[in-house]
């Protein structure tokens, strides 16, 4: 029979007993031995020795609890996750360098060697080893910043040739660069996890979606799937399928979906890449990059015994975070939720500290009522600098 102290593996997972449970364990089992009339508070020697060694017991039963947890993707964290992704082929992504969609015209036939484009603040963008412009005299390639981190670019702003070569005329970038992202976080690696065993999927529209979210790169995507005849509310045709994926090289998005979209349908978006299918027969691939939106809150609290500036500083990270990690479309609800921001904000060691008092968020377009709608092709974020703290 297993010690009251130790850890119990059922059909339904692992518990434990707590410190408070172990403690009054060890203390019932002292006085059975000594006499109902020992003192054994805290503040008594013999109090103390058996708190050690309730503490012991505790930590080792949670080492025990995080070990058994750790062969799951579910539920491992930090090296055990690592490790156990990789019998699904993937890997956690490390930190990024932002990259950006770039248009460049020139003379057909024109070689680009290690070629580097330039923005208005002096970032370079390294093109590919070798671009080749065809005969239509314009390419869409996927440049990678030369700096490490979250580097942006508004559409149009990479606009300079920085290595000069005879026959490439112009370059510019027709949609907002993807900023580069920290080492993946556990909640991401378990949902890519999640995701990629759709692979092998018994429908095409699962395996398509694993596949570009397989990509190197790819940080967040969607698909809306038009099987209709007829154009759907979103002006997606029908019999038509739009992938919406910030992140990844545009060639290698393209290559994944031809190779797993089905027969017949056709794709739907704004980025249009050529490539080969399955077969090696041409084929065009068109989706999307998302329209970023960028979203404000303003937050109102009351601040209460113990509140510091950290933790306001932690208040505007956490809904920061929440909004970067808003799924493209806004998910389900097609928005940034308040109540998922409010969450957010109270969720954060030290939220006994203040009193939330208001939280508005906004959009481009002006307050949220009281969410903020996205688009099926747009993607939201924030920084802590756009969440304005207010404490009284």
């Amino acid at each position: 029979m297993a010690s009251p102290t130790a850890p119990t593996i059922t059909a339904t997972g692992i518990s434990a007993p707590t410190y408070a449970e172990v403690l009054d364990y060890l203390k019932a089992k002292y006085r059975s031995i000594y006499g109902d009339d020992v003192y054994l508070e805290s503040d008594s020697q013999d109090g103390q020795f058996l708190a050690v060694q309730a503490l012991a017991i505790s930590d080792a039963n949670a080492a025990t609890i995080a070990a058994y947890l750790s062969f799951s993707p579910a539920t491992a964290q930090g090296a055990a996750l690592s490790s156990n992704v990789k019998i699904n082929g993937i890997a956690r992504a490390v930190a990024t360098n932002s990259q950006a969609d770039l248009k460049i015209v020139g003379q057909a036939g024109t070689t680009i060697t290690n070629g580097f484009a330039e923005d208005q603040n002096g970032n370079k963008w390294a093109l590919p080893s070798s671009v080749v412009i065809p005969p239509s005299g314009e390419i869409v390639e996927t440049a990678i910043c030369a700096t490490v981190g979250a580097i942006t670019a508004l559409a149009g702003q990479i606009n300079k040739i920085s290595t000069m070569t005879r026959g490439w005329q112009s370059v510019t970038n027709l949609l907002d660069a993807t900023p580069g992202a920290p080492v993946e976080t556990d909640p991401k690696l378990r949902a890519k996890q999640k995701t990629s065993t759709a692979l092998p999927s018994r429908t095409v529209l699962e395996g398509t979606i694993g596949a570009v979210a397989n990509v190197t790169g790819v940080t967040r995507y969607s698909a809306v799937d038009n099987d209709t005849k007829v154009t759907d509310s979103n002006g997606i045709p029908g019999n038509s399928l739009a992938m919406v994926v910030e992140g990844g090289d545009a060639n290698e998005i393209a290559a994944a979906i031809a190779a797993k979209k089905g027969p017949g349908g056709g794709t739907y978006g704004t980025t249009s890449i050529s490539t080969t299918n399955v077969y090696g027969m041409p084929v065009t691939i068109k989706f999307f990059r998302p329209t970023n939106r960028s979203i404000t809150a303003a937050v109102s609290l009351k601040a209460l015994s113990g509140y510091t500036s950290a933790i306001g500083s932690a208040l505007q990270q956490a809904v920061s975070d929440y909004v970067n990690q808003v799924a493209i479309g806004g998910g389900p609800s097609g928005t940034v939720e308040w109540a998922d921001a409010l969450t957010a904000a109270n969720s954060i060691p030290g939220s006994e500290t203040f009193k939330l008092t208001a939280l508005t968020i906004s959009g481009p377009d002006g307050p949220g009522s009281p969410d903020v709608p996205l688009a099926f092709n747009q993607s939201a974020s924030c920084t802590p600098a756009a969440v304005v703290l207010t404490v009284t």
